[in-house]
């Protein structure tokens, strides 16, 4: 095993706390090969039976990029309207996404039937193979920031529609879709806790012992 020094590990913490889900980015394009490496990273991931589900689409498109970002408005008025009074304002007032400046658009998806991995530990739990694929976007989300690039996840989205638009394979499960660029700023805290949506909690409040 590789050792890692204490300075190591400081910085391993610097960097899941400049981690941010960007919305803001500049127009500058990214290396060539920026996303393809990414993908790498993200592929060392854990897998449930090492089944490696994840399924990458790299949208360039300019039509398709389009209705993907017509999808999101249609997605995010439907979704003011489960607001109302002040946080109806607060969520209007929201950069939700930045898939019209970010130069690299990624669509990711789950294998829900590939027999690679022979089935195992997904009897009891069939979920894990979004798990892992939620897994390996992390770790490419870390791989990004650590490199200056940022990634925004957008979930507003309409995963049947992103099925079509993208013309993927039924069996391909719709997990995120992704801006990557270079982001506007940096910051420590949530975007959200920034706008007095929510903020982040101390750590004991999640954990128990039994």
């Amino acid at each position: 095993m590789v050792p890692f020094d204490e300075p190591f590990r400081r910085q391993l913490r610097e960097l899941f706390v400049w981690r941010r889900d960007v919305r803001r980015f500049r127009p500058d394009p990214l290396p060539s090969d920026a996303i393809e490496r990414l993908i790498e990273i993200a592929s060392l991931s854990p897998s449930v039976g090492l089944s490696q589900p994840w399924r990458f689409v790299i949208v360039e498109d300019k039509a398709r990029r389009r209705a993907v970002i017509e999808n999101f408005k249609t997605c995010n008025a439907d979704a003011l309207q489960s607001y109302s009074g002040e946080r109806a304002a607060r969520y209007a007032a929201l950069k939700l996404s930045g898939l019209e400046e970010a130069p690299g658009h990624l669509a990711v998806f789950a294998e829900t039937t590939g027999n690679v991995g022979h089935g195992l530990g997904r009897a009891t739990m069939p979920e894990t193979v979004e798990y892992s694929v939620v897994a390996a976007v992390c770790s490419m989300w870390l791989a990004a920031r650590a490199e200056g690039i940022g990634v925004g996840w957008v979930s507003i989205l309409n995963p049947a529609s992103i099925h079509e638009i993208l013309e993927v394979p039924a069996s391909w499960k719709f997990i995120g879709y992704l801006c990557v660029g270079y982001p506007e700023a940096e910051f420590d805290r949530p975007e959200l806790e920034r706008a007095d949506w929510e903020y982040r909690r101390a750590s004991k409040e999640f954990a128990i012992r039994r």
